[in-house]
């Protein structure tokens, strides 16, 4: 059991991590680049990351969120209640990160990605944007404690 522990930790600790280092990028650096920008270019290269993003994270982001599910079980049954309290608590964290970007990024996504898929740029796209980046800094410390969360029930196995 402590192997299929460690695998499913390590399996939700990467795929996580992938999305925690896209939300840290935007958060540090990306935020600043996109100021910079006329509005017709921020619209172009916001709205044509986010058509990328939003077709190819899913698979990262759903096997993630599957192996969090897995570690909890498999914590909670092979190992310990404080490694499953770990997980599970991690587990939480990650539905609150999707629950945000559910609600908040999402819907933006699809309007600056049509905007660029268009050639347009909203009388609103600034409005969006900040929007929409006021909610990465705590997606990417929601992702970060999670993976701690996940690291920290490694620790237990």
């Amino acid at each position: 059991m402590p192997i299929a522990i460690a695998i499913s930790a390590t399996l939700a600790i990467l795929s996580l991590a992938v999305i925690f280092g896209t939300d840290m990028s935007v958060a540090v650096v990306q935020r600043a680049v996109y100021r910079e920008l006329d509005d017709r270019t921020m619209v172009r290269v916001v709205g044509r990351g986010h058509f990328y993003g939003d077709r190819r994270f899913p698979v990262i982001g759903i096997g993630g969120t599957i192996a969090t599910a897995a570690t909890v079980v498999l914590a909670f049954v092979g190992v310990s209640p404080l490694a499953g309290t770990l997980a599970a608590a991690g587990l939480v964290l990650l539905l609150i990160w999707l629950a945000l970007f559910a609600t908040i990024a999402k819907p933006i996504n699809a309007v600056l990605t049509a905007a660029a898929d268009a050639g347009e740029a909203p009388s609103d796209a600034r409005a969006l944007q900040d929007r929409w980046e006021s909610i990465i800094v705590p997606r990417a410390i929601l992702l970060g404690l999670a993976i701690a969360l996940l690291c920290a029930t490694l620790f237990l196995v």
